[in-house]
């Protein structure tokens, strides 16, 4: 049976390793900002 907890205790499993792997990386937090930025192109 698979709980909610269980998928909870998972999620945060997931978000601790992308954590870690985003600082490890200090580059990667940049380019998440670029990506972040608002489409100024046509968008009509």
């Amino acid at each position: 049976m698979y709980t909610i907890e269980m998928a909870y205790a998972h999620m945060r499993q997931l978000q601790e390793l992308a954590n870690r792997s985003r600082t490890d990386q200090p580059s990667a937090a940049h380019r998440v900002d670029k990506m972040r930025k608002p489409r100024t192109d046509k968008k009509r």
